[in-house]
């Protein structure tokens, strides 16, 4: 039978990987058919709890943590984040053989909703019109107002050799872009950065890699599917919408200093004279020691012609012609700074400052903004799924800092347990009621400050 199970060795709880490697003969990968394949399944668990100092009520933070709190956004409750199950068949890196493989992978949790294909959204950024449909890749398999599923990865991979071996994906793909990414255990922090949390977390379409020798690499492709120049493309939006990514690495000789550069750019729409959409990211790394490790960063958005606050309270009537609506920018520069203090036990401390020039990006809480979609009873209405009581608001032209402070601590090899401490605050001379990132203190006042104290943990399949 093609599911025969092999004469697999159970590894010892404190010595393995992943829960997988406990249990012998039931460990799928051990299993003929995945095997002879080349297949491997994993995964992990990850879930998490904030403490919000601010209060989480209606009146402060609607139950949720505001400002650049995505991921971790339930305010005093606990969360599952992430159950994750991937199913991969990796291909070479190196050789004369041609290599295929490819990944799928899924997640379950109260992450889903930030990680599905919500490139086209509800609003037509450059009219400010409700857009008759986003695609269903991921968006409608389940919608609850905390849980979903999302299915971030499903691409085919080759090895081509060709030089020193060109790598090809073809199909839904995270994104090269920035430094932090979607999946837990390749995190430091529990929460995260607002340069992660705006900028693409996944793209569509075709991206090929290629290192030129042992200092120099590079990326490009093709991406579509999207109304936010390439940003978090499905398979069924807007397949007349093609973008364009690319990426250059230079690395030191001993590997202790790299410089990444990526970026993309596209357009809102593929009707001609609709807006377009731009970004890029710098990231540097430098070790400082064997046990202490840097890392600086900058992104930076455009936006050409779409609707935005132009810098007043609030969001400027929408649906207004192309000639008059706005270029609005947004902009960051994230500093993170790692100590090894012994095995499996790391302290790290971040600092952001976080600017959305024009109101265009951060809208909080984020999970109420994402939860638009467009109403099918009502042509061109809307409606939230996350809930009818919940309003979204930030949306104004303001400078966003935090610092966080936290641990990394592996007990097990399979179990990481990540506290950290946040410090958010924002500035801007247009904070009002409706308009207020962190929420309201007991007067009805905006907040400009916001604590979070936090803790979660990632149990390795």
């Amino acid at each position: 039978m093609g599911l025969t199970m092999g004469a697999a060795q159970a590894t010892g709880i404190s010595e393995a990987g992943g829960l997988l490697e406990t249990v012998g003969d039931l460990n799928p990968n051990s299993w003929k058919l995945l095997s002879d394949s080349g297949l491997k399944i994993g995964g992990w668990i990850n879930g998490g709890v904030t403490y919000n100092a601010n209060g989480n009520s209606m009146a402060t933070t609607q139950g949720f943590n505001g400002g650049g709190a995505t991921f971790g956004d339930r305010a005093d409750m606990l969360q599952l984040n992430q159950l994750y199950v991937y199913l991969q068949r990796a291909v070479a890196t190196e050789g004369d053989d041609w290599s295929f493989g490819g990944r799928f992978d899924f997640n379950y949790g109260t992450d889903s909703i930030f990680t599905q294909t919500y490139g086209i959204p509800t609003i037509n950024v450059t009219t400010g019109n409700v857009n008759p449909t986003r695609g269903n890749w991921d968006l409608n398999i389940m919608r609850g107002q905390y849980y979903g599923i999302a299915l971030p990865q499903a691409y085919l991979e080759s090895y081509i050799p060709i030089g020193n071996g060109l790598n090809v994906k073809l199909g839904h793909f995270y994104t090269p872009i920035g430094y932090e990414v979607v999946t837990a255990p390749d995190n430091f922090f529990y929460t995260h950065a607002y340069s992660m949390q705006w900028e693409p977390f996944t793209h569509t379409g075709a991206l090929f890699s290629y290192t030129f020798d042992p200092n120099w690499s590079a990326l490009g492709g093709v991406i579509t599917n999207s109304g936010t120049g390439g940003f978090d493309g499905g398979f069924n939006g807007q397949w007349g919408n093609w973008d364009g990514i690319a990426g250059l690495t230079l690395s030191s000789d001993d590997k202790n200093t790299s410089l990444y550069g990526s970026g993309t750019y596209g357009g809102t729409s593929s009707t001609p004279g609709s807006g377009t959409w731009s970004f890029f990211s710098l990231v540097l790394k430098h070790n400082f020691l064997d046990n202490l490790h840097f890392v600086l960063q900058h992104d930076h958005g455009f936006a050409n012609n779409v609707c935005s606050v132009n810098g007043s309270n609030g969001r400027a009537a929408c649906n207004i012609p192309v000639a008059t609506s706005q270029n609005p920018q947004w902009y960051s520069i994230n500093s993170e700074l790692f100590y090894d203090l012994m095995e499996g036990l790391g302290a790290g401390m971040r600092v952001e400052w976080f600017r959305d020039n024009d109101g265009f990006r951060v809208s909080a809480p984020a999970r109420v903004a994402a939860g638009w979609n467009p109403s099918t009873g009502s042509p061109g209405g809307m409606y939230n799924y996350v809930g009818a009581n919940y309003t979204n608001s930030g949306l104004l032209s303001a400078s966003y800092y935090e610092v966080t402070l936290g641990l990394n601590w592996k007990p097990l090899k399979w179990l990481t347990v990540r506290p950290n401490a946040r410090f958010d605050w924002v500035s801007s001379s247009n904070l009002a009621v409706g308009y207020s990132p962190l929420g309201y203190n007991s007067s009805g006042a905006p907040q400009t400050t916001q604590f979070l104290f936090s803790t979660d943990a990632i149990i390795m399949f």
